[in-house]
């Protein structure tokens, strides 16, 4: 099987590298630390006598909610060391920066000689993958020399769910039936996965991690810097659409600019959900009729009141969030996301705005519309409705923001939750068949 794959793999790529060529040369992605995903990465610096965790996030979002995980998982375990990884180039930056102390190395493509050596490596006793990132060779690898695989923060979209029911046989032997532990956000998901045909007993809930590392304060110093960067004064109405896809910054600009003229004290803040797009949002702005500021290219020189503030640094949207007065979380108005994260703004008590397509968030959702903390909008007029109606009344604006965080607090624990399920699986370590 591993050779079939291997070759499926290959095709693959011979097939797409063409235009991951061309997306290369634009973006510049795809070319950090590409031997080692292909051939598997470097003895990491740790000491063989120690028993090792190795932790995985796909991206920036997975590698955040990792940080409370590792945490609590170091205070617990004192004498574990902890390897980090990534796959992209932007979630291995941010692992760089937040787990400054660990080793990092990049995700092996999933060839089987690149997970071997990968495995071989880092030599670890258990492993542990954020939200997904389910890899045949690589889970068979880590069966075969006695590790235990957990999925911490699971999750299992409704379309996630019906494309594996297409193949449930075959996900189960080549995926699920490998993995010791599953730790679920929710009961719906973890009820998709028992539908598929996976054991019950290594299903759990434990509830979603990314309530627990939610920043409350709003006067905490990343936030205060922001503020007097950009010229945010306390006067000052702040709208902030954050994590982003096309056509959401063209629809938020066009509200914005017409909504200036009944608040002029309005400051809208955007944070594309994608680095590369960072260049084609600053144009938009601008071809708007609107001046844009950047936040990587901020001067001396005032930042102008009317201008659209761009965040195209990595790792400032949690900061952001809290100058924000409303806000809006993107991947909703585009029907091929399934949404990004409101958690966070949530639990700093802003008022979150949404599109319908939510899918990846449904519980959440779910949770902050009962509560009366959040507002789902259908199109560009019912936001430009919703978000003047708010700025307009600040005690709407306070009621939902209060409601919102008061729905994420009661969230709160599941870190502590997914520990001890981990202590579950660590010693001794099982081999699964």
């Amino acid at each position: 099987m591993s050779l079939l794959l291997n070759l499926v793999y290959l095709v693959v790529l011979i097939c797409l590298s063409p235009w991951l060529l061309i997306r290369s040369l634009r973006t510049g992605r795809y070319r950090r630390n590409l031997r080692e995903k292909l051939i598997g990465p470097r003895n990491p610096s740790v000491d063989p006598a120690r028993p090792i965790a190795w932790f995985h996030g796909v991206s920036v979002g997975e590698v955040h909610l990792l940080r409370q995980v590792v945490r609590a998982f170091r205070e617990r375990h004192a004498d574990w060391q902890v390897v980090i990884s990534a796959t992209t180039d932007t979630g291995l930056a941010e692992a760089h920066k937040h787990f400054a102390d660990l080793p990092v190395i990049p995700y092996p493509f999933d060839f089987s000689w690149s997970v071997r050596r990968a495995i071989r490596a880092a030599n670890p006793r258990l492993i542990v993958l954020a939200e997904s990132e389910l890899w045949p060779n690589f889970l068979r690898a880590a069966n075969r020399a006695g590790v235990p695989v957990a999925v911490v923060n699971g999750r299992m979209s409704p379309r996630t769910f019906r494309r594996y029911s297409k193949v449930a046989r075959l996900a189960r032997r080549l995926l699920f039936d490998r993995v010791a532990l599953f730790a679920m956000q929710s009961e719906t998901y973890a009820r998709n996965l028992r539908s598929l045909g996976v054991d019950p007993g290594r299903v759990h809930v434990t509830g979603s991690v990314k309530y627990d590392g939610v920043v409350a304060d709003r006067g905490n110093p990343k936030t205060r810097g922001l503020a007097e960067s950009l010229a945010i004064a306390p006067s000052n109405l702040v709208w902030l659409a954050g994590s982003t896809h096309d056509p959401e910054e063209r629809i938020v600009v066009g509200v914005y600019g017409r909504l200036r003229s009944r608040f002029p004290n309005l400051r809208l803040i955007l944070v594309p959900r994608a680095p590369e797009r960072f260049d084609e949002v600053a144009q938009l702005v601008e071809q708007s009729g609107l001046s844009c500021v950047r936040r990587s290219r901020l001067t001396a020189q005032p930042v102008p009141s009317e201008a659209v503030i761009l965040i195209d640094t990595m790792g400032e949207l949690s900061a952001a969030w809290g100058l924000a007065t409303i806000g809006f979380t993107g991947g909703s108005l585009n029907e091929k996301r399934g949404g990004q994260s409101m958690i966070e703004p949530a639990g700093l008590g802003v008022p979150v705005m949404f599109g319908p397509h939510t899918w990846n968030f449904r519980d959440a959702v779910a949770g902050l519309l009962e509560a009366g903390g959040a507002i789902v909008v259908q199109d560009a007029a019912e936001l430009e409705r919703e978000a003047a109606r708010l700025l307009s009344d600040a005690d709407v604006c306070r009621r939902m923001g209060d409601a919102a965080r008061a729905f994420v607090e009661k969230q709160q624990g599941a870190t502590a939750r997914t520990i001890d399920m981990l202590d579950t699986i660590i010693a001794p370590a099982p081999r699964l068949p």
